[in-house]
């Protein structure tokens, strides 16, 4: 997804407030990189819509918040033997 950098935070702002989203589930979504939807997200996203970066950031806090678990549970069914 190439284009204005503006307008493409903007769509991966609303698209991770109102999905819940994480970085790599919207990179993959978009096909950009997930350094590129840190970078929009949190850097150019604060400028241009206070209000939907705040909404954003909170998926993204949450999403780290619970990473740790999702990783475990990834650990978990990896190793998991047949019943």
């Amino acid at each position: 997804m190439k284009g204005n950098p503006e307008e493409r935070a903007a769509l991966l702002g609303e698209y991770i407030a109102c999905t819940g989203a994480t970085v790599r589930a919207a990179a993959d979504r978009f096909g950009i990189s997930k350094s590129t939807v840190h970078k929009d997200v949190t850097t150019r996203l604060r400028h241009l819509d206070p209000e939907l970066f705040r909404r954003a950031q909170t998926v993204l806090e949450r999403n780290k918040a619970e990473r740790h678990l999702r990783g475990g549970a990834a650990t978990r069914k990896k190793y998991a033997h047949p019943p």
